[in-house]
C-alpha cells in the first residue's frame, strides 16, 4: 500500500493524526512521481486506442480524459475522506471529517508523512483516476459516453473509496488483518477488473463478437502507451513509499524487472503456442508484469521480482482464454491482464515477502521459511476485494442500465463512437485523385 503502514516509517495509533515534519527531498521525489502516475493516464488511453477499431479511437481517449476530471472532483468532494479518513465502523470506509479536503493540510490520520498531506492527497487522487480509466478497457466500442460519466462518478465513490480505505488506511480492516499490498494490487487492479467483469456482463458483447474480426488498428500507437506506462509505473510504485530512499529504490527496481519478466514470460508462451512473438504480445505482456509487481514492489527482492513477472505474463496469456470459453466480452483483456495479474502478484507476496526489503513484514513469505501466515492473509484480500468489486459494481450497472441505459444503439456501433458520441473523426483521409489535384 502507498507507504502508510507498509513503509518504514512508524505509524501512529489510527485515531491520530501525527504532526508532519516536512522533508525536502521525500518531498520533491513524491512530486516527481505524482507527475508520472498522472502520465499513466495518457499512456493508457493510447494503449487501448491503438486496440479498438479507428471508428472507435477517440471514444476510447476521451473516456480515459474524462476520468481526469470525473474522478478528480469526486476525490476532493468526498472520496479521500471516504478513504482515508478516521474510519465510520468496523474498518469499512472513512468518516465524512474530511469532506471537500477541510482539514486535509492538517496531517493524515494514523499515518506519519515527511512530505505535504496535500501532495499525499494528490498522489493518491490520480491512483483513483487510473484505476477508474482502467475500466475503459472492457467495456469498449459501446458504451454511452454520458453513461459512462454517471457510472465513473458514482462507482469511485461507492466502490474505489471503500476498497482504498480497507487495505490503505490503517483503520482498515483488510489492513489491520495484515494484507501486505504495496501500491494496490487490491485496491487498484483487482477492484478495477473485477468490476470489468462486472459490467461486460451488464453490458453484453459488442455486437459481431466473437464472430467478426476486431483487430487492433494501430500497433505503434498501442507500444507507445506501454512505454509511457512503463515509465509511469515506477513513479506508481516507488513512490508508494513515500520517501526518497532504500525502499523506493527497492521498489523502482522490482518494478522494472517484473516489466522485463511479464514480457519474456509472454512472448515465449506466446512463440510457442503461435510460432510468433509480436509486439502487441511484448507489449500486454510487459503491462502483466507491472500489474503483478502493484502489490509486491516494495517487498520482495530482485530475482522474485523478475520471476512474478514471468509467471504473470504466463498466466495472465493463458487467461486470456477464459472470454471465449464463457464468453464474457471483455474487449481489451482487463480481467485477464489486470485481475488475474493483480490476484497473480498479491498471493505471490505470500510466497516471497522479505523482511530485509521492508521491516513492515512481520510474517516472510513461504518460500523464505515464513509459513502460510502471511499468505493466507493475501488470499482473504483476494477474496474479499474481488467479491465486493464485482457485486457492487453489477448492482450499479444494472441500476443504470434499468434508468438511464448504458448501450449506444446498434447504428450508434455501427458507425463507430467517434462519430455517435463525439462529432469527430480520428483520421482525415485523402483520396489519391485529390492529392493529384492538389499537386496540379
Amino acid at each position: 500500500m502507498p507507504a502508510l503502514a507498509h513503509a518504514v516509517a512508524p505509524v501512529l495509533t489510527a485515531t491520530s493524526t501525527p504532526p508532519v515534519h516536512v522533508d525536502t527531498g521525500d518531498t520533491a521525489w513524491v512530486l516527481v512521481c505524482t507527475a508520472l502516475v498522472l502520465l499513466m493516464t495518457p499512456g493508457l488511453a493510447f494503449f487501448y486506442a491503438g486496440m479498438v477499431r479507428s471508428k472507435h479511437v477517440l471514444a476510447m481517449i476521451m473516456q480515459s480524459f474524462a476520468c481526469i476530471a470525473i474522478v478528480s472532483v469526486t476525490w476532493v468532494l468526498v472520496g479521500y475522506s471516504l478513504a482515508f479518513d478516521d474510519d465510520a465502523g468496523g474498518g469499512l470506509v472513512g468518516g465524512l471529517h474530511l469532506v471537500g479536503l477541510a482539514h486535509a493540510s492538517a496531517g493524515v490520520p494514523g499515518i506519519n508523512l515527511t512530505i505535504p498531506p496535500l501532495v499525499f492527497v494528490l498522489f493518491q487522487l490520480l491512483f483513483a483516476v487510473l484505476t477508474a480509466a482502467l475500466l475503459t478497457g472492457a467495456t469498449a466500442d459501446r458504451m454511452r459516453f454520458e453513461s459512462f460519466v454517471v457510472l465513473v462518478a458514482v462507482w469511485s465513490v461507492v466502490v474505489y473509496a471503500p476498497v482504498a480505505h480497507w487495505a490503505f488506511s490503517p483503520d482498515g480492516w483488510l489492513h489491520r488483518l495484515g494484507l501486505l499490498d504495496f501500491a494496490g494490487g487490491t485496491v487498484v487492479e483487482m477492484c478495477s477488473g473485477a468490476s470489468a467483469l462486472a459490467l461486460v456482463l451488464v453490458l453484453g458483447p459488442r455486437r459481431g463478437w466473437p464472430r467478426e474480426m476486431m483487430a487492433p488498428h494501430n500497433l505503434p500507437l498501442t507500444l507507445l502507451g506501454a512505454g509511457l506506462l512503463w515509465v509511469g509505473w515506477i513513479g506508481f510504485n516507488a513512490g508508494s513509499a513515500l520517501t526518497a530512499g532504500s525502499l523506493a529504490a527497492s521498489a523502482a527496481l522490482a518494478t522494472h524487472l517484473s516489466g522485463v519478466g511479464g514480457m519474456i514470460g509472454w512472448l515465449a508462451l506466446e512463440k510457442k503456442l503461435t510460432g510468433k512473438a509480436t509486439t502487441l504480445g511484448a507489449a500486454s505482456g510487459a503491462v502483466a508484469g507491472l500489474v503483478a509487481i502493484t502489490p509486491a514492489a516494495g517487498f520482495l527482492q530482485p530475482l522474485p521480482a523478475l520471476a512474478v513477472g514471468v509467471v504473470a505474463g504466463v498466466v495472465c496469456l493463458f487467461a486470456i482464454r477464459l472470454k471465449f470459453r464463457f464468453r464474457y466480452d471483455d474487449s481489451l483483456d482487463v480481467v485477464a491482464v489486470h485481475y488475474v495479474g493483480g490476484v497473480v502478484g498479491t498471493l505471490c507476496v505470500g510466497l516471497f515477502a522479505a523482511t530485509v526489503v521492508n521491516p513492515a513484514v512481520t510474517h516472510q513469505g513461504l518460500f523464505l521459511g515464513g509459513g502460510l501466515e502471511q499468505l493466507g492473509k493475501q488470499l482473504v484480500g483476494v477474496l474479499a476485494t474481488s467479491a465486493f468489486a464485482f457485486a457492487a459494481t453489477y448492482v450499479l450497472g444494472r441500476v443504470l442500465r434499468a434508468t438511464i441505459g448504458l448501450r449506444v444503439t446498434a447504428d450508434d456501433e455501427h458507425a463507430g463512437l467517434d462519430t455517435s458520441q463525439h462529432a469527430e473523426t480520428a483520421y482525415e483521409l485523402t483520396t489519391t485523385s485529390t492529392i493529384g489535384r492538389s499537386h496540379g
